[in-house]
Parts: C-alpha cells; sequence; structure tokens
C-alpha cells in the first residue's frame, strides 16, 4: 500500500518542466527516493487470511455459505483454514517487522463481531482477537489501517433482506461502523468504510461470481437477480451507507480520536484497442463507469455525467438531503489498482452480449498488442502490466478530484500457478519483482512529475 498526498501546481507547468522517463527512475529506484510521508505497507481481507469460521463465537458469512456450495468456487475452495491468520496473527505481525513496512491495511470480519448483525450482542471474542491485532502492530511501529467492509457480511442480513439489495443495510452497516469505532478508535487513525463498491456489484449482483450470486442473463445464470438493475441498486446502498458512517464519524469520533476517513475504489486504467476515435472516446465512459461511479457521487454529489446520459433514469437518484449528506464526504481517495485493459466501442458498433456491460458503451478486451499479460499463460488474461497505465490514472484522479489526499491501497502481481510448480519454484518471484519495481518507477515519476 503507498500514499501520495503532496500538494503541487498545475500540471501544465509539470508537464513542461519534467522529462525523466519511467524506465530512468526504474534503474535507481530506492525507498529513500520517496517523498517524506510516503508510506509503505501491506494488505489484506479477513475472509482471506483469517480462516477460524466457527471459532469463539463468530457467525456465519456471505463468503462463509458461499463458499461451501458446489460449483460457486474453482476447485470448490473455501475459508475455512486460508492462512490461518486468526491462530497465527502473531508471526505475521512479526514478518511484516521484519520487511520494515509503515503500515498494515486488514478488514474487520462483520461476522465476527456482530454474528447475527444487528438482531444480535456484540461478540466480545471477536472485539478483543482484533484489540490484538492492533496492538501488537503498534508495539512494532506499525501503523493499522482498517477496513470496515470488505466484501464478507453476516449471512443472516442476507436472508433477512437481502444484504446490498435493501436500503435496511444502511442502517446495520452504521451500526457496524460504530462499534468499530468505539471498540478501535482509540488506536486506528486510518479507516476505510467499504471496499470497491463497484467490484462488489459487478462480481455479486451482474456476472453472479461472488455472494450473493445474483445475475441474469446474457451475464450469468443465476437462480436469481437482475444484472441491470441491481448493481446500480446495491452500489447507492453503499454510497449512502459510507457517507451516513462518516457523517457519525466526524460528529462524534474525529476530534477526539483524530482519525480520518475514506472509501477504496478499484480500477484498471484503460487504452483503446484501436487507433480510432470511437473507441478513444470509450476510455473515458470506461473510467466513469468503473471509478467515478464511485467517486464522483462523494466528491461532488452526483453520479458521473456519462452515466447519466446513458443509464437515464435507470441511475437511481439521491434526494437533495443525501446528496448534501454524500457530498464531500472523503477525507482521502483509495485506490486498488494492478493494471491496464484495453476499451473497444459498444455505441457505434456490436460488442458480443455479456461482455462486460454493453449498456454502458464500452467493452473491455485483452487486446491484442505486446505488453504482458497477468493470468492464465493459455491467454486468458485478466488484464496487462503497464506501468504507463498507472501514472495515467493518477493523473486522472488527481486531475477530476482536485488532488484529494490519495491512498494506493491495493497494487500487485498474481502468477499463474502451474499443477508441477514447487515451493522453491514459487520463491524464485522474479515477475512479481519486476512487476513492483515497474509500478513503483511510474509512481515515483508520477510524484516527480508533480513535484515540479
Amino acid at each position: 500500500m503507498m500514499k501520495m498526498v503532496e500538494k503541487h501546481m498545475s500540471f501544465v507547468i509539470i508537464l513542461l518542466c519534467c522529462v525523466q522517463s519511467t524506465h530512468e527512475v526504474e534503474d535507481g529506484i530506492s525507498r529513500s527516493h520517496f517523498p517524506k510521508g510516503f508510506l509503505f505497507g501491506t494488505s489484506t481481507s479477513s475472509y482471506q487470511i483469517e480462516g477460524a469460521p466457527f471459532e469463539d463465537g463468530k457467525g456465519l458469512s456471505n463468503w462463509d455459505v458461499f463458499s461451501h456450495k458446489p460449483g460457486n468456487v474453482e476447485n470448490d475452495e473455501n475459508g475455512d483454514t486460508a492462512d490461518d491468520h486468526y491462530h497465527r496473527y502473531l508471526e505475521d505481525v512479526e514478518l511484516m517487522s521484519s520487511l520494515g513496512v509503515d503500515v498494515y491495511r486488514f478488514s474487520i470480519s462483520w461476522a465476527r463481531i456482530l454474528p447475527r448483525g444487528i438482531f444480535g450482542d456484540i461478540n466480545p471474542s471477536g472485539i478483543k482477537f482484533y484489540n490484538k491485532i492492533i496492538d501488537n502492530l503498534l508495539l512494532r511501529g506499525i501503523e493499522p489501517f482498517v477496513t470496515i467492509h470488505h466484501h464478507d457480511l453476516p449471512q443472516v442480513l442476507e436472508e433477512r433482506y437481502g444484504g446490498w439489495i435493501s436500503p435496511l443495510i444502511q442502517r446495520d452497516f452504521v451500526h457496524f461502523a460504530e462499534i468499530c469505532f468505539n471498540s478501535f478508535g482509540d488506536r486506528v487513525k486510518y479507516w476505510i468504510t467499504i471496499n470497491e463498491p463497484s467490484l462488489v456489484a459487478k462480481l455479486a449482483y451482474m456476472e453472479g461470481t461472488y455472494p450473493p450470486g445474483r445475475c441474469s442473463p446474457p451475464f450469468g445464470n443465476c437462480y436469481t437477480g437482475n444484472s441491470d438493475v441491481e448493481p446500480l441498486i446495491v452500489v447507492h446502498n453503499m454510497l449512502l451507507a459510507h457517507a451516513k458512517a462518516v457523517e457519525l464519524y466526524r460528529k462524534h469520533f474525529q476530534a477526539k480520536q483524530g482519525g480520518s476517513i475514506g472509501i477504496v475504489a478499484q480500477s484498471l486504467m484503460y487504452e483503446p484497442l484501436r487507433d480510432e476515435e470511437c473507441d478513444r472516446q470509450a476510455v473515458p465512459r470506461g473510467l466513469a463507469f468503473v471509478l467515478a461511479w464511485v467517486l464522483d457521487p462523494l466528491v461532488f454529489g452526483e453520479y458521473p455525467s456519462e452515466m447519466q446520459s446513458i443509464l437515464g433514469s435507470q441511475l437511481p437518484v439521491f434526494s437533495l438531503e443525501e446528496k448534501s449528506l454524500i457530498k464531500g464526504s472523503l477525507d482521502f481517495i483509495g485506490i486498488n489498482h494492478y493494471g491496464t485493459l484495453y476499451v473497444k466501442d459498444c455505441s457505434l458498433s456490436s460488442c458480443p452480449l455479456g461482455a462486460d456491460h454493453p449498456i454502458s458503451g464500452f467493452v473491455e478486451t485483452t487486446g491484442t498488442r505486446d505488453d504482458i499479460p497477468i493470468g492464465d499463460p493459455t491467454g486468458k488474461a485478466k488484464f496487462f502490466v503497464v506501468p504507463r497505465g498507472f501514472e495515467k490514472l493518477l493523473e486522472y484522479i488527481k486531475i477530476r478530484y482536485h488532488n484529494i489526499p490519495m491512498y494506493i491501497t491495493e497494487n500487485g502481481y498474481s502468477s499463474p500457478s502451474k499443477p508441477d510448480e514447487t515451493v522453491d519454484d514459487l520463491l524464485q518471484d522474479f515477475k512479481r519483482i519486476d512487476y513492483h519495481k515497474a509500478y513503483l518507477a511510474a509512481l515515483l515519476s508520477a510524484i516527480r512529475r508533480e513535484r515540479c
């Protein structure tokens, strides 16, 4: 995880005064090259790391249920053990300390704190577990950076009213957030409300590959769901839940606890697949339907104009009171970024049904150029390693959102696994090393260019 919070001159002057290339930076990159206040860290989420799904009073989460239904996840894998962080957190904290990281971003399992959601009592064992993590981090000089909701929620909320489809979850999320502020806020100075609202909407309610597994043709063949409508409702509820939690924190906790609060949005960067104006226009449209979908309302009080013009009355509407609530409800922006995809226009030319979301007027494609794909070595890559895309994305965010403080909350490389791969093979992690060098160099290049 990385932070970039410098205040800079306009980009007109920046582009004129710096000419250093990313490759020149990468050749001699070191930690000392980054400005004072820049933070290096590691990042996890509760379901992906903790395990212990039924210990010490924890309730079922939506992922506990979803991952145990045959066919929902690849190879019927689940998080029952994961990295066993629940039992090995002291070893993990020691490993982080040995790396010399400044911060550790982790999420709190909603079902470990409130096993029955708002319908039951607080689980004291859950509070104790996260207190131990926070205290041990601080003992080693590592700042806790806490995500309140990272994709997992109590299954009871899914069963009672449909989870994020219902506006009732706004109330329940604020209740959970208040418990977190009360229990941990005296030591936690960095809060993230929700991780990646637009990704949850796409994977859980459009494609059905995340819990609760809702979708409709042509995007997927789920038991129930509406892929055109539900993703829009889910993000709407998440944004209002975020804003209400921020309002609570600012009114009752921030002055005393001295922390800051934001949200994490995810975005790839996009480049036009073809050297045609229609594909070039698809790039900002793609960013609007992925990144600005989340951030525009929280900064400006409105959904992006690109979405409004295409979706019209399908897009939920904020009331005047809600606009006042959500506008400016960010102390910082968190960004999860891994790579770049090419986009093709779908507003003037045909695209295959079910390919991303044709109603948005663009389709993501892996393209045919020479950048390095990440993912399946057969060519079904999820995105491409394009460090220059990182620079472009940072520039887009800085300009569009008037230089709000920014944290890169996730960035990394997942090497394709091979059937005969051994532990020794995995330790020869040259591609991941090259990835981090290239993306850190791109970030450093962007910082230096902006500071001219």
